[in-house]
């Protein structure tokens, strides 16, 4: 009997992969526990730009540092793509490891393959807080955006069945998950690569079938292949949150263009404003990236100007990484990353009172609440649908009664502080 435990960097993605992992240790007897009492540690690795490279590679180097020990394993995206590398490199780690077979790992776990069956996906041990999980749809990417590794890492688009992912759902739903998050590198292209077109909305529907009080939540949109008939699902079941998840990345159509894609700033903002229209309280969370190659001042302000057309409710914002494979990586005239530092910059402080002014309109609503965590006496946090895991806000919740974290609870906003709402439960 070993015990181990996971660090998961990186994406929802990866998180799932962690899951999996674990699920799979668990059947073949390995137990969880805390970095002090495992005596393995899997980093369960990002490898999608340079920094959570390095992040990954330093906590191989922290855990060895701390625990020389133990058994130091490194898994995930960084592993699969750099695998041979790595293992002549980073010999600090027991074991590398970067495909989907884990008889390495089970082995120096003290175990074998043949102890017992595959395990289920919807049965998996979960990372998120309490009532919220995710459900990948879909492996790899066809889009081939430009300056973008993961068909390097994990190939090209290979899309679930629907009766599969029907099964984990209405599993997790009598699991009482209450929060579902459909994810993929790009959700907008599920089936394009059996169907040659998006199946999202068959998707959605089929899994509506699902009797019960719970959140479908869809993140990664791309812009450019957006399926407009999920409007119509989501106007028919509200259990389909109205909240959309679409990384326009720029809105210069020259950039656009260089990142391999179709769209322009004109048409994304058409597409905002039909979503608005469709759906009134929509809530649009973007993306977007400052110093790609041969980003021109002319370009940026283009971008800047789209910003405040489109009165976007969530933004992220990240600078260019020069990645190695892509088509991107041997562009010419990238700005210097001071330049694309000051850019990002500037687009955060431009969305931070457009997003502060979004949050107001919703003071007096009453809106059901994910509660999470109990704080102390009265107070819990928790998240309504405005808010996406880990990325937005979260809602500081007052009640004068025991909530149960993972559950739905009414509640009043009262106020907003900061990105975060101030609400009261109610009977």
């Amino acid at each position: 009997m070993k015990t181990y435990y996971v660090e998961s960097l990186g994406c929802a993605k990866n998180q799932v992969d962690s899951e999996l992992l674990m699920a799979s240790l668990q059947v073949h007897g390995k137990n969880a526990g805390s970095p002090d009492c495992a005596e393995i540690i899997i980093v369960q690795s990002c490898g999608f730009i340079e920094s959570a490279k390095q992040e990954s590679i330093n906590a191989v180097l922290s855990f060895r540092k701390k625990f020389p020990e133990k058994k130091i394993v490194l898994s995930g995206c960084l592993a699969r793509r750099y695998e041979k590398e790595l293992r002549e490199s980073l010999t600090e780690a027991d074991l590398i490891f970067g495909s989907d077979d884990i008889s390495a790992l089970v082995k120096l776990c003290g175990g074998t393959l043949s102890e017992t069956e595959t395990p289920s996906a919807a049965a998996r041990p979960l990372l998120s807080l309490p009532g919220s999980a995710y459900i990948k749809i879909a492996e790899g990417c066809d889009n081939r955006c430009s300056f973008c590794a993961i068909p390097l890492i994990r190939g090209g688009l290979k899309s679930r069945s629907i009766a599969e992912i029907k099964t984990e759902f209405t599993a997790l739903v009598r699991r009482g998950i209450k929060e579902i998050n459909l994810i993929a590198q790009d959700t907008a292209s599920f089936g394009f690569d059996t169907e040659k077109k998006s199946l999202l909305a068959d998707l959605l529907k089929t899994l509506l079938e699902t009797e019960g009080a719970f959140w479908i939540r869809l993140l990664y949109l791309h812009p450019d292949h957006f399926p407009s008939d999920i409007l119509d699902v989501m106007k028919h079941d509200r259990r389909v949150l109205p909240y959309f998840d679409i990384p326009f990345q720029h809105a210069s159509k020259r950039i656009l263009s260089l990142m391999g894609r179709v769209g322009s700033g004109e048409r994304y903002l058409e597409l905002i404003e039909r979503i608005r229209e469709e759906l009134p309280d929509a809530v649009i969370r973007s993306t977007f990236l400052t110093g790609f190659p041969s980003e021109s001042a002319a370009d940026f302000d283009e971008l800047c100007r789209f910003q405040r057309n489109a009165r976007l409710d969530w933004a992220g914002v990240f600078t260019y990484s020069r990645e190695d494979g892509t088509p991107a990586y041997d562009m010419e005239k990238t700005p210097s990353k001071r330049k694309a530092a000051l850019r990002k910059t500037v687009l955060e402080t431009s969305q931070v009172p457009v997003t502060k002014n979004n949050l107001e309109k919703w003071t007096g609503r009453h809106l059901e609440t994910l509660v999470e965590e109990k704080i102390d006496g009265g107070l819990y946090l928790g998240r309504t649908y405005i808010h996406a895991p880990e990325v937005d806000g979260v809602v500081s919740l007052e009640t004068d009664r025991e909530l149960t974290p993972g559950g739905f609870v009414n509640a009043v906003i009262t106020g907003r502080a900061g990105f975060d709402f101030r609400a009261k439960a109610l009977p």
